[in-house]
Parts: structure tokens; C-alpha cells; sequence
């Protein structure tokens, strides 16, 4: 009896899906929680929807990690504080410019600047890389540094950068804490209403594989997506590190985080979803996995190869050793035989119609 019931739960909440009504949380669970069978099915609803949507283009934004230095202490990150066993760096303002006009060689129209909390990076010196960069380049920037003051957040603004990046891993305030133990939940969520208010193009993210971290949190994880209108929602497993207090926890599913990607795409509709280094570190087939279950962007890493081992967040990550000018070229093979295109766009907002300029 309960496997008729789940059974019909599901379809109910594909053919809803596939009708693109409105998903209950209850729906959103019932698609989580997708069997093998179910999951293509699924994949198929979430694929055709992020052609209706936002195309058959794939974005690249190529991403600098121009400092490893955090004073966080956060559980599943390498970079927190307290880990002695990689080598710190810092990137100068004439390195990361440089590495911009590098991307922008490549082709590419985007670039995400992206640290850990690095208080010696002050918000001068942040200001300073993003004229420098847009002086130098057309690059649309997308930051990626965690929690700031809003008048921060309005000089990075103000500056030129157009769009900032930031994950809350979980919606569920518990298991934020539980992860986040020198953070806050009530500050993350207001750091994400200062970056809407400074009108910022607003990107966010999901950990998927967090210890006791449930299907029915990530459903609020992507209802919450919904109800801020998040431009650019990243999902990737949770990879454990040795060197963390999560290290010895097993490492997210693939199979889940596609399906969660998939039913982001099938609730947000034009969000932008990118395939993340996490997913093809454990998958190294999940790019094409990631874009048939409705993902539309990839982010291949650009950081300088003196520094870019020393970015630990989880060990053995699939870009460490890659030339970045054949990830970038592999991107676009992969693209061509999975039927996709290269963007020869910015990536804009299809949420906030006023950033289709930079």
C-alpha cells in the first residue's frame, strides 16, 4: 500500500510538473525522492523546461580564486581558519586584472572573484580590482566573498561589479548552525537582502549531503530560491575534507544533487544553474549529466596554476592540475555533442529584465 501511495504521489507531482503548476512542498519532496526509473523522467521535464526557458546556449563565467585565506571556521570547508595543512596565498590587484584579461582572451564575458572572508582583502582593495578590471576589460563581474556590511556591498556596487554570489549550503537555520559554528543564519539571510536591495544580480547555492540534512530541507532550500527570484543558483555535493570536522562524513550523492538541480529548474524556471566543480570531481561524466537534468551554465576554474592547488576547499578537485584554455575548449566540444552552444553572452539576469546591459 505505502509504494502505491509514494507511487502516485510522484506522478501526481510530475504531471504537475510537466503542466509547470505550482509545486507544494510535498510535491517538491515526492520529485526528490525520485527512483532510477522516475529520475529520467524527470531529467526530461526539468531539460525541456530549461529549453523553453533560457535555450540550448551554455554560459561560461570563469572563476578566479584569488585568496584561500578565511577567518572563518566553517565545517566542511578547507579554507576555514584553523587548517595548517595547505599553504595560504593572496593574489595582487595586478595579478587578478591580469587573469581577467586572460579570460577575456578566452572568450569569455564573465569572471566570478572568489575568496575565502578574507579580512586582509579590504573593501578598498575590492574596489580597487573591479574598476581596474572594468578599466581593463567588458567583463561582467560576479563576486564571490561572503558576508560584508550593505555599504559594502553598495561601494562593490558602485564600483562596477554586477553581480554577487552567495551560498547559504542550507536554508534550515539548525543544520546552518550546526555548520557554520562562528556564523549566523539571521545575518546570511540579511547579507542576501542587502545584495537584492543594492541591486545586485543575486546568486545563492545548496550543499547536498550534509549531515543530518533531510529531501524535505533541500525542498525549502529551493522554495526559498523561488520566493528571493535567485538569478543564479548553484547546487553541488558536499565533497569531505580530512582536515575539517566533517572529514570523515561520506560524500554527497551525484544522483541526488542532479535530481535537485533538475527540480530547481522545474520550480525557478529562468534561473541560471551551473554545473559545479564539486559535481565533476566526483562524477567526471556529470557535466553532460548536469545539463540534461536542466543546467545551462559551467564555471571552469581560471585561478593562476601557482595558486590554484593551494584552493582546498575539498581535496583531489577535478580542475587542480587542468589548463584552463583546454577546460574551457573541452567545455565547448562537450556543449557541440550534447547539442548545446557556447553563449557568446553575458550570461543576464532573465529574472530582472534591466540587466541586460553591462
Amino acid at each position: 500500500m505505502t509504494t502505491v501511495t509514494s507511487n502516485t504521489r510522484w506522478q501526481d507531482a510530475i504531471a504537475k510538473a510537466r503542466a509547470e503548476d505550482e509545486l507544494t512542498l510535498e510535491d517538491i519532496v515526492a520529485l526528490l525522492e525520485s527512483d532510477a526509473e522516475q529520475a529520467e523522467e524527470l531529467f526530461a521535464v526539468a531539460d525541456g523546461i530549461r529549453r523553453r526557458y533560457t535555450g540550448d546556449w551554455v554560459h561560461l563565467l570563469g572563476v578566479i580564486e584569488f585568496s584561500n585565506i578565511c577567518q572563518n571556521q566553517c565545517g566542511y570547508c578547507g579554507l576555514r581558519a584553523p587548517n595548517r595543512a595547505i599553504e595560504r596565498y593572496r593574489m595582487t590587484v595586478a595579478e587578478i586584472v591580469e587573469g581577467a584579461k586572460k579570460a577575456e582572451a578566452m572568450g569569455l564575458k564573465t569572471i566570478v572573484l572568489q575568496s575565502g572572508e578574507d579580512a586582509g582583502f579590504t573593501i578598498d582593495r575590492v574596489e580597487e580590482t573591479i574598476r581596474a578590471i572594468k578599466a581593463e576589460t567588458k567583463l561582467a563581474i560576479t563576486l564571490s566573498i561572503g558576508e560584508w556590511s550593505r555599504e559594502d556591498y553598495a561601494r562593490m556596487r558602485r564600483a562596477g561589479a554586477d553581480r554577487y554570489l552567495l551560498k547559504l549550503e542550507t536554508s534550515d537555520p539548525d543544520l546552518f548552525m550546526a555548520i557554520h559554528p562562528d556564523g549566523g543564519y539571521g545575518p546570511r539571510m540579511q547579507a542576501l537582502q542587502d545584495l537584492v536591495a543594492e541591486d545586485f544580480l543575486v546568486g545563492s547555492g545548496t550543499l547536498v549531503g550534509l549531515p543530518g540534512q533531510t529531501t524535505e530541507m533541500l525542498a525549502r532550500d529551493i522554495l526559498l530560491f523561488k520566493e528571493y527570484e535567485i538569478d543564479l543558483i548553484g547546487v553541488a555535493p558536499f565533497v569531505p575534507n580530512p582536515h575539517t570536522p566533517l572529514g570523515e562524513h561520506a560524500p554527497g550523492s551525484v544522483d541526488l544533487t542532479l535530481k535537485m538541480m533538475a527540480v530547481t529548474r522545474i520550480v525557478t524556471k529562468n534561473a541560471h544553474i551551473p554545473t559545479m566543480t564539486a559535481l565533476t570531481t566526483l562524477d567526471p561524466e556529470a557535466r553532460e549529466k548536469a545539463w540534461r537534468a536542466g543546467a545551462n551554465e559551467s564555471m571552469p576554474i581560471l585561478t593562476p596554476g601557482e595558486y590554484r592547488e593551494h584552493y582546498q576547499i575539498y581535496p583531489q578537485r577535478a580542475a587542480a592540475a587542468a589548463d584552463p584554455r583546454e577546460t574551457v575548449g573541452d567545455i565547448g566540444e562537450q556543449a557541440a555533442a550534447a547539442g548545446r552552444w557556447v553563449s557568446p553572452g553575458f550570461g543576464e539576469s532573465l529574472k530582472h529584465p534591466p540587466y541586460a546591459q553591462f
